[in-house]
């Protein structure tokens, strides 16, 4: 029934236990694993004072690599573990919206990914990822939180 589960990463300790789970259930259904590493930019503000010196091209590769450091791990735990997994990075402005897209073009029947739970003014501020794949996303979507004894850490 899922033959393709794409699993997100932040490199995260929540991401992880996605990331574990994802490779638990692969194995019980004989799953292929799609790792996903989205590289998402900071924005940049300038200062009052003056101008800023600022050079998106170098965040965005430094960004990528980390990325594509965490999504060759989950390749690399999918391969000792028996599965077959192939690694995904992209550059995205929103990683909701990479999440979605990668889940389509890969044809995933399943998306597992962590979610911190924030709610009232840090769900505001931060915004949601896991909400907004939870209301765009092709496939059903596995969320996995932090256990009650890591909510405050």
């Amino acid at each position: 029934m899922y033959r393709r589960i794409l699993v997100p990463t932040d490199g995260s300790p929540l991401s992880e236990a996605a990331v574990d789970a994802a490779i638990d259930f692969a194995q019980v259904r004989g799953s292929e694993i799609v790792a996903l590493g989205v590289a998402v930019p900071e924005p940049s503000f300038q200062s009052l004072e003056g101008a800023m010196a600022y050079d998106p091209g170098l965040q965005v590769d430094v960004l990528l690599d980390h990325a594509q450091k965490h999504v060759d791990a989950i390749a690399a735990r999918a391969q000792k573990a028996g599965l077959p997994c192939t690694p995904v990075t992209y550059s995205a402005l929103d990683a909701a919206e990479a999440i979605v897209e990668t889940a389509r073009q890969h044809h995933c029947d399943l998306i597992i990914m962590g979610s911190h739970g924030r709610r009232g003014l840090s769900r505001l501020l931060a915004g949601s990822v896991t909400q907004a794949v939870l209301a765009h996303a092709p496939a059903p979507v596995m969320v996995l939180r932090p256990a009650a004894h890591e909510e405050g850490s």
